[in-house]
């Protein structure tokens, strides 16, 4: 009987891990493929072959003369790092006015900002033009960071955050004299500061790979990001596939050098906050 279970077990964990492996296979796949392809001749794009024949690096060179590649970077990071330093600000802020200020109509206002993390991005997308565009912010970095300083989804997951925290020495604070502004920056922010940088790390992560809006803002290679220059390698009549597989490549190096310098607080923010 006993021998039985611990079959059962042992077949349990290797179909487990036998999923595992084809969802890993599946996520690892497909950056495999660019990145082997960016390295392969034109005469060898469409071979089947696991790794180039022939190791070029024309494609990465031609990718860089064929957009302004560093413009487009420093564009990307601009927008991501103000879209992410806006949005952490904001949601802190929010955060403790919810969970540490009494005011009339503060779960109202709290389940209205829930409601709006599940309005799809389609729907709000065109009256953001609309303003945007009144504003005289069509191409450039404000247009493409204004309409994102603030996030639903960094706020619900700081208010978990902020709830959790010890009211014993928000109390402690009051009694010797601090103000609110003191209690947030000296006692909550600094003892917060692991949860408040996963957040900001999946903030950074969703702005760089921002696609649609930059679209819809910037029609101008000096003002777009690079993830609308890579739409340049295709085309109705042939697509670039090389120099695109290797344009690629770049604009996956930073999230990648920032998963590796920070993929355990990534995981840990998977892991609390699920994913949307």
């Amino acid at each position: 009987m006993r021998d039985a279970s611990l079959r059962e077990s042992r077949a349990g964990a290797a179909g487990k891990h036998a999923l595992l492996i084809g969802l890993s296979f599946l996520a690892i796949f497909p950056f495999y493929w660019a990145l082997n392809t960016s390295f392969k001749s034109p005469g060898e794009i469409y071979s089947p072959s696991l790794f180039p024949a022939h190791w070029t690096f024309d494609n990465y060179v031609q990718a860089w003369q064929a957009i302004p590649m560093a413009r487009m970077l420093t564009n990307s990071l601009t927008v991501a790092v103000g879209q992410t330093v806006t949005q952490l600000l904001t949601s802190v802020l929010a955060a403790y006015a919810f969970t540490r200020w009494e005011f009339r109509g503060r779960h109202a206002l709290y389940a209205l900002i829930s409601l709006t993390w599940l309005v799809p991005f389609q729907v709000i997308m065109i009256p953001n033009y609309v303003v945007i565009s009144d504003w005289g912010l069509r191409n450039s970095l404000l247009g493409l960071i204004i309409p994102n300083v603030a996030s639903a989804f960094a706020v619900l997951q700081l208010y978990q955050t902020f709830r959790s925290f010890p009211k014993a020495l928000v109390e402690a604070a009051q009694l010797d004299g601090a103000s609110s502004w003191g209690i947030l920056w000296r006692v909550i922010f600094p003892n917060l500061r692991a949860s408040i940088a996963s957040i900001g790390v999946l903030l950074f992560i969703s702005s760089w790979n921002d696609y649609f809006w930059p679209l819809l803002v910037t029609n101008k290679p000096e003002y777009s990001t690079l993830q609308i220059g890579l739409q340049s390698f295709m085309s109705t009549e042939a697509n670039q596939w090389g120099p695109l597989m290797a344009a690629t490549t770049i604009a996956s190096l930073p999230i990648l050098l920032i998963y590796l310098l920070l993929q355990r607080q990534i995981i840990d923010s998977f892991v609390k906050g699920g994913l949307r």
